[in-house]
């Protein structure tokens, strides 16, 4: 018998929305923030290019880890390992719309922008997805990944990239490690099962997953004061920054005890998913409010 026709829901699933949409938010985000003008037309071609560069390389992410899905309770329904949808259909569609993603940015917004795309999509699928089955600083690696999409943003509104483009890939890279970090300890099981040595699966105990988790946390909370020390932002920002940052500290050092440790995962990766938009939307208001655009 053969399997049913894949729906749209099953292709949009390849893309993984909710995840690309990081990608894609962030990127929009710094090209508002840049405060070079604005174009509603070169906004939507950041938009569209970089959308289909992260559900490109999604969808061809989950092409190259198909066996390793379905292994994996926490992935085995996704398209591919569940039958919905052919390898070959997602490597065909992988590519188109990475290939896509990078026209767009080149010809209607520029080459900076799809330099960091392209280095987005070589760093996520060369790099992240194979050194997850051979070293325990993957997630490190794949944080470097998905902390470029700003400087594609960045770099569309200004032809390149300053010091507070710098400054949101720096908050972006920082974030990812506890945010991963709650997310690899509260799904350890699954990761043990496929052999990939991330920390929380070759830290039984949790206590250096944790500690990893304080220290990141507190740089990034060091980096997303940068702005107002720099005169790149005010004080407001910089007062909601510094609140939120604690809040972020205060549970990621909750996270150090042993007892309730995967009650307390959650916790922190719930507040990380919260954590970033509201920062990242508190630059973006305090920068259209208080600095004119160039």
């Amino acid at each position: 018998m053969s399997a049913p026709a894949a729906r749209f829901s099953d292709y949009s699933a390849l893309t993984k929305p909710r995840l690309s949409m990081l990608s894609v938010v962030s990127s929009l985000a710094a090209y508002v923030a840049a405060r070079h003008g604005f174009s509603w037309a070169e906004f939507a071609h950041v938009f569209i290019g970089t959308a289909a560069c992260a559900g490109g390389v999604a969808s061809l992410n989950q092409w190259m880890e198909a066996e390793t899905d379905a292994v994996m309770a926490r992935t085995h329904d996704r398209p591919i390992p569940s039958g919905k949808i052919p390898t070959g259909s997602a490597f065909v569609l992988g590519w188109l719309l990475v290939i896509g993603g990078l026209i767009d940015l080149f010809v209607a917004v520029n080459g900076w922008s799809a330099l960091f795309a392209l280095a987005t999509v070589i760093a996520y699928l060369g790099c992240y997805t194979p050194s997850k089955k051979h070293t325990r600083w993957s997630t490190e690696i794949g944080a470097i990944s998905g902390a470029l999409p700003p400087l594609i943003g960045w770099s569309a509104a200004e032809g390149g990239v300053s010091t507070l483009g710098w400054v949101l890939f720096g908050i972006l890279f920082f974030w990812q490690i506890p945010h991963f970090m709650a997310i690899a300890w509260m799904y350890r099981n699954d990761y043990v099962a496929v052999n990939f040595p991330m920390l929380p699966v070759i830290d039984e105990t949790g206590a250096k997953v944790a500690r990893w988790s304080v220290f990141n946390s507190v740089l990034m909370v060091a980096v997303s004061l940068v702005p107002p020390f720099l005169g790149l932002a005010t004080w407001v920002y910089g007062a909601l920054a510094a609140v939120l940052g604690v809040l972020f500290v205060a549970l990621a050092v909750v996270f150090l005890k042993p007892d309730g440790r995967d009650k307390s995962a959650r916790r922190l990766f719930l507040y990380t998913i919260t954590y970033l938009p509201l920062v990242f939307a508190a630059l973006v208001i305090d920068r259209l409010v208080f600095f004119p655009a160039t």
